[in-house]
């Protein structure tokens, strides 16, 4: 336990190392000041037409990115149902059906991953590199160039324009995930995983058997998967593939890059709009809510399941589902990294954790994915929920609502209310219709509470963006495909359309200097308003159906019933 504690530790400072320079040179590069690949930008931009200088409105922003993402969802859709006829397939495989090709295709292109085929049996090279790679990127610089358009929607001053889409999203790419994505990918081959065009591998084993051992072109993916947030993994066990997570190193700089850009989010936000403790204090709340929910999954993990007999009942805890390398510490570190972040990958089994264990990792997604979150799209998701704290904070001691010198107002409150609603329709409202309906209950492995739980994880999991699953639940069906598809559009811009429409709207106000009456949203009491506001609308919201899933499971067990 007390290796464990310092390898949290070790962990959180080397987070906030390195968050805290790349925050500061993401925020040269949404200012247009870091040029060290600008020959390479100018030609882009030249043969796009694109005028750097000329920014956007934020429904021309918006129209931008959508149809940009639209494009992308053609274009990937299109490779994955002819991939059969597409170069470097050495296994010949056939191309997707409609629904998976659809379901794949939404889920790429909204930084979602979430995978109902098994990657190394569904997939070609070219499908991997050209679709799924591509989108890896372009996906993620997406939710970084909304993340910069909202930061300047705060941070100007009667402006009309909150920037440029293609140039946020081209700078991105260029400047921020393409160069480090390179340097991890080497570092990764170097710890041993493979990055080859070759097919797979025959080997002969110990007892005369033949056995098939799948590779390919995968360090060049999983480096921009855990840095983009983005989860989907080359194999169909992820990151708990040996090829996909070799070593202690390759483990610890796939949690780092899977939390890395969005943490440095938080201090890119304070220094573009001219106030490094909002960025701080920001990064305070996330870190709080990180480490409870680290807390609650590390410490139900170490507790064995009552349900064994005691003489398999293991000193370690509870390790079914994990691997002996990693152990609970590292198992529940990663779990709680990639559902705090929108990232969905893992090295261990969900589905096999305690109930609790389960729950709290469920729970960060359905909080909005804002502890830390998505790359981008994390910030701006904690910033919706900053203005409904500045909203009941105005109402506590009767002022208008003001942060960073905005007056915060009814559209501006209606549309963070809105969002509110997302999680609750594409989780509650859909896990409900597949029950209903009857279809979509033939996905679900294990009866009773944790059936239940399967399900609301894979729509917690679409709805917010995540990807991860738990392992029991059968996704690849035309009901499920579908919808699951239907949740993650819902929950990708229905999030981004009304941030984009808060940012054009605080943008064309003036800056009010602040007064003795002004609540500052720096220091404690504001972090732990807002830690509070978080946790009062997940727990409102979810508390109902979580007792008849994971907490009536928990409950069942220590009484000794099991379904």
């Amino acid at each position: 336990m007390t290796n464990d504690i310092l390898q949290f530790v070790l962990f959180g400072a080397l987070l906030v190392a390195l968050s805290i320079p790349l925050g500061a040179y993401m925020a040269k590069v949404f200012a247009g000041e870091a040029g060290f690949l600008r020959a390479l930008e100018r030609p882009i931009f030249a043969l796009a037409g694109i005028r750097p200088e000329q920014g956007q409105h934020w429904s021309a922003y918006a129209l931008a990115l959508i149809a940009f993402n639209a494009v992308g969802f053609v274009l990937l859709f299109l490779i994955l149902v002819f991939q059969n006829l597409l170069p470097l397939n050495p296994l010949g495989l056939p191309g997707l059906s409609a629904h998976l090709a659809f379901n794949t295709a939404v889920s790429f292109v909204t930084n979602t991953n979430w995978q109902s085929y098994g990657g190394e049996t569904t997939m070609s090279y070219f499908s991997q590199m050209a679709g799924l790679t591509t989108q890896n990127f372009v996906s993620s610089a997406t939710g970084m160039a909304v993340a910069a358009a909202v930061a300047r929607g705060l941070a100007s001053k009667q402006q009309k324009t909150i920037g440029n889409f293609w140039v946020d999203m081209t700078r991105a790419t260029l400047y921020i995930l393409l160069p480090i994505s390179i340097v991890l990918a080497l570092v990764f081959v170097w710890q041993g995983m493979p990055q080859t065009l070759a097919t797979s591998l025959h080997a002969t084993t110990l007892e005369g058997g033949q056995q098939t051992i799948a590779i390919g072109p995968v360090a060049g993916q999983l480096a921009i998967k855990q840095l983009g947030t983005n989860g989907g993994g080359f194999f169909n066990v992820n990151s708990a593939h040996p090829f996909e997570n070799p070593t202690a190193i390759s483990n610890l700089l796939s949690m780092l890059g899977i939390l890395v850009v969005s943490s440095a989010f938080c201090f890119t936000f304070g220094r573009m709009v001219n106030d490094r403790r909002q960025g701080i204090a920001l990064f305070a709340a996330m870190g709080i809510l990180f480490v409870i929910g680290l807390g609650g999954i590390y410490a139900t993990e170490l507790q064995p399941n009552p349900l064994y007999p005691a003489a398999v009942v293991s000193d370690a805890g509870n390790m079914e589902g994990k691997e002996i390398r990693f152990g609970v510490g590292n198992s529940a570190l990663w779990a709680e990294a990639t559902t705090a972040a929108s990232n969905g990958s893992v090295n261990s089994m969900h589905d096999s954790f305690s109930p609790l264990g389960g729950m709290v990792a469920m729970l960060n997604i359905e909080l909005g994915e804002v502890v830390f979150g998505g790359v981008g799209v994390g910030l701006t998701g904690m910033l919706l929920l900053v203005i409904v704290t500045v909203f009941l904070a105005g109402l506590m001691v009767g002022r208008t609502p003001e942060y960073l010198g905005k007056k915060i107002e009814a559209r501006e409150v209606k549309l963070a209310a809105l969002t509110l609603l997302v999680m609750p329709i594409g989780v509650l409202a859909f896990s409900a219709l597949s029950i209903v309906v009857g279809t979509g209950q033939s996905a679900i492995l294990n009866p009773g509470p944790h059936g239940l739980t399967e399900l609301l994880y894979a729509y917690s999991s679409a709805t917010g963006n995540n990807g991860s699953a738990f392992a029991g639940f059968t996704a690849n069906t035309d009901w499920h495909n579908s919808f699951l598809g239907i949740a993650m559009l819902l929950g990708r811009y229905g999030y981004i359309i009304p941030i984009l429409a808060i940012a054009g709207s605080l943008a064309a106000k003036k800056t009010a200097p602040a007064s003795a009456g002004t609540f500052p949203t720096h220091g404690p009491v504001f972090i732990t308003l807002l830690v509070a506001t978080i946790l009062i609308v997940g727990a409102l919201t979810f508390l109902p159906v979580l007792a008849l899933g994971p907490i009536a499971e928990h409950v069942s067990i220590a009484a000794g019933q099991s379904f």
